[in-house]
């Protein structure tokens, strides 16, 4: 398989043709019943609702065809099989697999790739017994109690992905159980979640991969400080999630250790250990291999080919259409679930950090636009705030709506004849035809110019399998994408820059602290003078 980029595919050519004149809503300023009929794909207890897209067959078609000639199906599949995805050709990179869906792929009678996935059932295994455990009592404090809250401590991928699940599944979590999480290096972070925590009753689950990260560590030793001044002996408290063998896999230091892999990354891992611990400490393991066996049904139903019948692949080639033919910088994911609170600042992470790429998978730049700008928030409370813009504002922003037929907590009152939730429903639905057909006007200010495409994904309740199987459905999404940009979706070097001269920095604070003299006086002063006109340096 000799990948290539995106524009030079003979379909790509034809789409830029169709992009000249996309389907038109203001034509007629309704969604005709039977186009909403017609786009509607349904898979693993989700249907997307697309016919307010500024598509029609043609350029589904066309699409189609994009798909296969970039050959995207057989990538995933090839990625689920233990192939080295992580890599640029020719140049210095990870060169690793790419293996997320094994964490879930235990459930299957073949696992596409054995071995990763009999690690993660080996760790599935330490669980289980780590929860039955909590459960019996065979693990309590020192006064012999059980434990009622955990402070989960990491950063990026260790903590956007298992927070977005907590706070979606917190209505399903066991009685008596909360999580807390301190990610930023800020010392406010972990002073405010430590604050009012009984902390004889807390256990702290620290994660890294490498056991090094500085802003991890850095606050895993101020919550260690924080059990010694109450007198409490911290390793009869901390857990680890780490790679086997790292500095953090210590039995002296921790209560247990679950491993998590190299060949998950970290935007990937909610569903390895990274997001497991804690969410078994939340919900129950029944409640982790619900989320398992959810992402597992979509990892199987996304290898599907036709288009039609796919919808993260349909969802990746929609979005592709919308960035790269109609020049849409920007996508919008709008949950109207208050438990998706944290869900979009995942996928920011997931998917910037995956497609935010300006080189191919041979190392050459691209002559066409990666991946969009990600950003949203629940409805309807983006309703009073940036809507505004997203109807009326010079730039057109596609959106993708995620919605429940029913509430978590069935706990709804009538107000004139309709429920919290129905109402909830009829904004949802309300915005995406207003998006789509606008509103024509003899007054400009009440004008709305429409054909602001959207597409809505809908299932019948926010559940551990649900949500499973909607993290899923983006991260499909995202590697689909990514396939089709030819870039390397797995790797992250936008983020070292940053930490090296964070690094260098930070030794220019350390080397003032043993010198007051200290003036910095090195080749490159630039990091010394930044320091020095911000007023960091003053104490």
């Amino acid at each position: 398989m000799n990948p290539v980029d995106l524009d030079k595919h003979p379909s790509f050519a034809l789409l830029k043709e169709l992009a000249q004149a996309p389907f038109n809503f203001a034509s007629s300023r309704v969604v005709a019943a039977d186009r909403i009929k017609k786009y509607v794909s349904s898979m693993a207890g989700f249907d997307l609702l697309y016919s307010t897209q500024r598509i029609d067959d043609d350029v589904l078609d066309a699409l189609q065809a994009l798909a296969d000639e970039c050959r995207v199906t057989e990538q995933f599949k090839t990625m689920k099989s233990g192939a080295v995805m992580n890599r640029i050709e020719g140049f210095d990179s990870e060169n690793r697999q790419v293996l997320h869906t094994a964490t879930r792929d235990v459930f299957s009678d073949s696992p596409a790739e054995p071995n990763a996935a009999g690690q993660a059932v080996k760790e599935l295994q330490k669980l289980r017994l780590f929860l039955a455990d909590l459960q019996s009592g065979a693990i309590v404090n020192k006064n012999g109690e059980a434990f009622t809250d955990m402070v989960q401590v990491g950063i990026g991928g260790s903590d956007l992905g298992p927070r977005a699940l907590y706070h979606a599944l917190s209505a399903f979590k066991i009685s008596g159980r909360r999580v807390h999480f301190i990610s930023n290096v800020d010392p406010d972070d972990a002073a405010s979640v430590l604050k009012g925590l009984d902390l004889s009753r807390t256990l702290v689950n620290v994660v890294s991969k490498s056991g090094s990260t500085l802003e991890t560590l850095t606050n895993e030793e101020l919550v260690r400080e924080a059990y010694k001044r109450e007198g409490l002996e911290p390793q009869q408290h901390f857990v680890a999630v780490t790679g086997e063998g790292s500095p953090m896999d210590n039995p002296e230091s921790y209560l247990r250790s679950f491993y998590m892999f190299d060949y998950i990354g970290g935007r990937y891992s909610a569903t390895s250990m990274v997001g497991g611990v804690m969410l078994g400490f939340a919900l129950g393991y029944q409640g982790v291999e619900d989320i398992l066996r959810g992402a597992a049904e979509v990892d199987a139903a996304a290898e599907e080919k036709d288009i039609r019948k796919n919808i993260p692949l349909l969802m990746a080639l929609l979005g592709v259409w919308n960035h790269n033919f109609l020049n849409c910088e920007t996508v919008a994911v709008l949950p109207y679930s208050q438990g998706l609170i944290r869900f979009t600042a995942h996928l920011q992470q997931c998917d910037m950090e995956s497609n935010g790429k300006s080189i191919n998978r041979q190392g050459a730049d691209l002559s066409y636009q990666s991946g969009p700008i990600v950003w949203g928030e629940p409805g309807t409370n983006g309703q009073h705030a940036f809507y505004q813009l997203i109807h009326q504002g010079t730039t057109v922003i596609p959106v993708e709506f995620i919605g429940f037929r029913k509430s978590q907590y069935d706990n709804d009152i009538l107000i004139k004849e309709t429920s919290s939730q129905e109402k909830l429903l009829a904004n949802l639905l309300a915005q995406s035809l207003a998006l789509a057909t606008g509103q024509e006007h003899e007054n400009p200010n009440k004008r709305f110019p429409g054909n602001r495409p959207n597409s809505v994904l809908m299932a019948d309740r926010l559940t551990p399998g649900s949500m499973g199987a909607l993290l899923a459905l983006y991260e499909a999404k995202i590697a689909f994408q990514g396939f089709l940009w030819n870039i390397n979706s797995f790797d992250q070097e936008g983020v070292q820059l940053g930490k090296k001269l964070a690094n260098q920095l930070l030794d220019h604070f350390a080397a003032r602290r043993k010198d007051n003299t200290y003036d910095g006086n090195v080749p490159d002063g630039s990091g010394w003078a930044l320091l020095q006109a911000s007023g960091a340096l003053k104490r």
